[in-house]
């Protein structure tokens, strides 16, 4: 029987809100961290994407975490780069603790910022198995319209994502943080372990291009899957969702 239980990661001296979805308690299965993007707007409480995606994922087998990174949804803390490469660490951790995980299938599904953090933190971690991107910068210096790191700042502010007055302590300390996740200085690292690319060639805030850097960067097995007409919102792309589901299916 499916089981939901709702998790409290602890980084940093701060509570990190989750969930995990477990199909069953009776074997091990493999399992699957989801990492979401960066929000460009205020948290919207009625939407249920990735849960609906975990829910899928937990259908077919997968053990399945979703949670909310510092700065995010009901997660304490400030939105900074660095810090959400600690708490993807304290969700495998977390995983790694979990008896039913298998840990020789452990899978990460990163989402834009968030597969940013998943390839950074796979070329650190030997644990993770494999990795799925869907949408991820090759860097974060040239994305259009991304402005200042003032302006930057001020735009977390107003959708709630920085919330004390003096975070950061320091600007230029946070904006080096974007400037080490760079994906396209790690991405190689992920090999020998299997790596999939998935970007919409009409993705209206992280160009293609970003994609192919990637791909030309990274190191075998890998595979650049682009889906015709799908925008930035993998996740609401059934195209995009319904290969990397039989992708993750066929390796795990």
């Amino acid at each position: 029987m499916m089981e939901l239980k709702q998790i409290r990661l602890h980084v940093d001296g701060l509570e990190l809100a989750g969930e995990l979805h477990i199909p069953s308690r009776e074997t091990i299965h493999p399992t699957l961290c989801i990492c979401h993007g960066i929000p460009a707007s205020p948290p919207d409480p009625t939407d249920r994407g990735y849960a609906t995606l975990a829910q899928q994922f937990c259908h077919a087998g997968f053990i399945t975490l979703i949670f909310n990174f510092r700065g995010t949804g009901k997660s304490k803390g400030n939105l900074d780069i660095l810090g959400w490469t600690r708490d993807l660490q304290a969700a495998i951790d977390f995983l790694y603790n979990v008896k039913e995980v298998d840990k020789t299938r452990f899978c990460l599904l990163g989402f834009s910022g968030g597969a940013a953090v998943s390839v950074y933190t796979a070329a650190h971690d030997p644990r993770v198995s494999l990795v799925v991107t869907c949408a991820c910068p090759a860097d974060f210096r040239s994305l259009p319209e991304k402005g200042t790191p003032l302006e930057t700042i001020r735009r977390f502010r107003e959708i709630g994502a920085i919330r004390d007055e003096d975070f950061p302590s320091s600007i230029a300390e946070w904006q080096r943080g974007f400037e080490t996740v760079t994906p396209v200085k790690w991405v190689d690292k992920i090999s020998p372990r299997p790596l999939l690319l998935v970007h919409g060639d009409a993705d209206e805030l992280i160009p293609l291009e970003h994609a192919l850097r990637l791909y030309r960067k990274a190191k075998e097995p890998k595979e650049l899957r682009i889906i015709p007409g799908a925008r930035h919102k993998m996740r609401l792309e059934k195209a995009a969702m319904d290969f990397v589901f039989d992708w993750l299916k066929a390796r795990c």
